[in-house]
């Protein structure tokens, strides 16, 4: 029965030895495992780092990049009220040029028989001097 005991003893420390190498060898796995996060977590950091500046350096570049475009918008948006009033003053200038015109063409209706009358007096006065006309060459090549 002894034996039995130490049979028993000797099983049970074979056992708990194979138990803690098992245990040892899962502790270093996890070990190994845990150094690979922490270079993996480093790296990420030296990455996020870099990202960190290029991320501050682009905003920057946005920032002056829109205030460029905020100045310039300023300036076209005084070009385009110069267009404006060029526009305006075109429009007054036609407007002004209608008002002219329809003036004309009212006056013209107005007076259209004294026009005419103006018209057949001219003619007849240019029909009268070409006779007048006429008549001074032939007497004059006739005196000749």
């Amino acid at each position: 029965m002894v034996i039995i005991l130490y049979l028993s003893v000797a099983v049970i420390a074979i056992a708990f030895a194979a138990l803690v190498y098992f245990l040892a060898e899962t502790l270093r796995s996890v070990q190994r495992t845990m150094n690979s996060m922490v270079n993996t977590l480093d790296h990420v950091e030296q990455q996020m780092q870099g990202i960190t500046m290029e991320t501050a350096e682009l905003l920057h570049k946005t920032n002056q990049l829109s205030e460029d475009v905020q100045h310039k918008s300023a300036h076209l948006n005084r070009f385009f009220e110069g267009i404006e009033g060029v526009g305006d003053s075109i429009k007054n200038v036609n407007q002004s040029v209608q008002r002219v015109a329809n003036k004309v063409t009212l006056k013209g209706e107005q007076h259209s028989d004294q026009v005419a009358k103006a018209i057949q007096y001219g003619q007849a006065a240019i029909n009268l001097w070409s006779k007048w006309k006429n008549k001074n060459t032939q007497t004059s090549s006739t005196n000749q």
